[in-house]
């Protein structure tokens, strides 16, 4: 995809398999706090409601996997959810966790 941008950042919080809280670094003593962020292209069960109980499995492997640790956000320029969350793939290393929540049966891909 064209318009790509990446930032370091740390996950500070974990709402569901698919919606996290970072802090995002800038650069140059710049930052972010506290910004909401959905995981693109993938789709989890929701924590409430009917799929609750697969909801709290993807929501707590997320977790183990990325809460308090640094990542690397690959956003699209300009690119929201329905609720204001920034679109972006969180990466580890070569990892994108958004892949891998697919790989384990975590996640579905879903389109935009």
């Amino acid at each position: 995809m064209d318009n790509l941008y990446y930032y370091r950042a740390r996950v500070t919080k974990v709402y569901d398999g698919d919606t996290i809280t970072v802090d995002i670094d800038l650069g140059f003593h710049v930052g972010l706090k506290s910004e909401k962020i959905r995981l693109f292209r993938i789709n989890t069960p929701e924590v409430r409601g009917p799929e609750r109980e697969q909801g709290l499995i993807s929501r707590d492997w997320l977790r183990e996997r990325v809460l308090d640790k640094e990542i690397v956000l690959r956003t699209y320029k300009d690119k929201k959810g329905k609720y204001g969350r920034w679109l972006a793939d969180v990466l580890m290393g070569d990892i994108c966790i958004n892949d891998e929540l697919v790989e384990k049966g975590l996640a579905v891909y879903h389109d935009y």
